[in-house]
């Protein structure tokens, strides 16, 4: 059995859509919004893609489990 590609998950392309829109509402806040919870929430946004990727990398389906519970941590 082949492994699929992270980019063909529909989780994935749903967590790049809601990673562009937070993007774009933080790019139009104030420098200071920007520089304080700004950042944080864009890094978390961008956490989520970046662990599926990850874990769908791994070929243990356990190291892959724990990569998807982070992701899914972000929306609990």
């Amino acid at each position: 059995m082949e492994k699929s590609n992270f980019e063909d998950l529909q989780v994935f392309q749903l967590s790049e859509k809601l990673a562009d829109k937070i993007w774009n509402i933080v790019l139009g806040w104030s420098q200071f919004e920007k520089d304080t919870v700004g950042k944080q929430i864009v890094r978390a946004v961008d956490s989520v893609g970046a662990n599926i990727a990850e874990g769908s990398g791994r070929y243990n389906f356990q190291d892959n489990r724990r990569f998807i519970k982070i992701a899914f941590l972000f929306f609990t």
